[in-house]
């Protein structure tokens, strides 16, 4: 099986007047399926995609790694491309969610629409915490558990219910899952909740063990030595072959990765059309 990954919004972006913006959207083509992950801030992955000439309206469905605004903001332009279209999500990119750090001023950071308008335009919601199959070869991570002990959420997150503040689990953060004949191949968002937890989230669901390649966001432009060195030794122990690091990882993060991770290490920007096994 053959796997294609077109990031049509990021941080940064490849020459040929890409626009880029901060959140990411990538466009998955496998297992006869083509699935948009994400939809990126603004209009940047409406815009990119015409320019790589993406038809938006062949779109199967669209998957929400989790309710930020940077990963939905839009959904609202993909929609009105593709019509009415299914959306996978877990039930929590529904809460009010804030970044609310010391020394930042309090701002909200969760869907910038309104359910109801989005579901005028075609959105179909399909909510569950669980992992959901969306082919014989392709699910979500549903809920990813915690369990190593140097990964941890940011502290600066928070949900806010009936007037009280407390911090975001981020239970919504998920992950697309490939299990290719040549080995697992996993799309993240953010992966708030860890990278190698997303990843032994994959293969506890597969069973399998390799993990082929992971391309997306990894929330490593806030971790300290110490997780990045425990973040690449467990990625090397995982047998991985490709790392798209994007978004959220940061260039601290990638260099070090990069340097670390060799030619296994490339960066995932605006533009970047990947071809798998590869």
């Amino acid at each position: 099986m053959e796997i294609k990954i077109t990031t049509l919004s990021e941080n940064t972006a490849k020459m040929g007047g890409f626009l880029a913006e901060w959140g990411i959207s990538m466009l998955v083509e496998a297992d006869g399926m083509r699935i948009l992950f994400d939809c990126g801030a603004g209009n940047s992955a409406v815009y990119n995609a015409s320019l790589l000439g993406i038809d938006l309206s062949a779109i199967d469905c669209i998957v929400l790694s989790h309710g930020h605004h940077d990963h939905t903001g839009g959904l609202r332009e993909v929609l009105r491309r593709t019509g009415p279209r299914e959306v996978f999500a877990h039930p929590d990119i529904w809460q009010s969610k804030y970044a609310n750090r010391p020394g930042e001023a309090e701002r909200y950071i969760g869907i910038p629409f309104a359910r109801e308008e989005l579901e005028s335009r075609g959105a179909v919601f399909k909510l569950s915490s669980q992992p959901v199959r969306l082919s014989s070869r392709i699910m979500t991570t549903g809920e990813v558990p915690l369990l190593t002990p140097y990964e941890e959420i940011d502290p600066g997150l928070v949900v806010k219910q009936d007037g009280r503040e407390t911090p975001d689990r981020l239970a919504d953060d998920l992950a697309l899952v490939i299990d290719a004949d040549f080995g697992l191949v996993v799309i993240t968002g953010c992966a708030h909740r860890g990278i190698v937890n997303t990843l032994l989230r994959a293969q506890s669901l597969t069973g399998k063990e390799l993990v082929y390649a992971a391309v997306g966001g990894t929330h490593l432009f806030r971790a300290d030595e110490n997780r990045l060195l425990a973040t690449t030794q467990a990625l090397q122990g995982m047998g991985l072959l490709r790392l798209g690091a994007s978004h959220c990882t940061g260039f601290t993060a990638s260099a070090y990765l990069a340097s670390r991770l060799g030619e296994a290490f490339f960066l995932n920007n605006t533009g970047t059309e990947v071809t798998l096994p590869g």
